[in-house]
């Protein structure tokens, strides 16, 4: 039987040009793709490493989808919330990279 481990209060997101992000393990958890990577009892080596891999996302786009994990966290309990500035020439793949995290639901 498996040991189940107390996962890691910070995971590490990495896109395919190589940049890593150090994020907040409950802010990322918004996602279900990722919180099914990052499942303690599932066999993926993402859940064992707290180290997701994003081959088709570039560190820029990442770079946004970090930022909307933590203000996603920030302003969870808030009704007032201020919009998050995304730049006009990323928005395309933004929202595609949303889609794939499943945070349209």
């Amino acid at each position: 039987m498996a040991e189940l481990r107390t996962p890691s209060k910070y995971i590490t997101l990495v896109s395919a040009d190589g940049f890593e992000f150090v994020v907040l393990r409950e802010a990322a958890l918004v996602s279900p793709f990722i919180k099914s990577m990052l499942d303690v009892r599932s066999q993926f080596a993402e859940a064992k490493d707290a180290r997701c891999v994003f081959q088709e996302m570039s560190g820029m786009v990442l770079d946004k989808v970090v930022e909307y994990f933590h203000y996603w966290y920030r302003y969870r309990h808030s009704e007032d919330v201020p919009d998050m500035e995304i730049p006009v020439e990323l928005c395309l793949e933004v929202l595609a990279a949303a889609d794939y995290l499943g945070l349209d639901q």
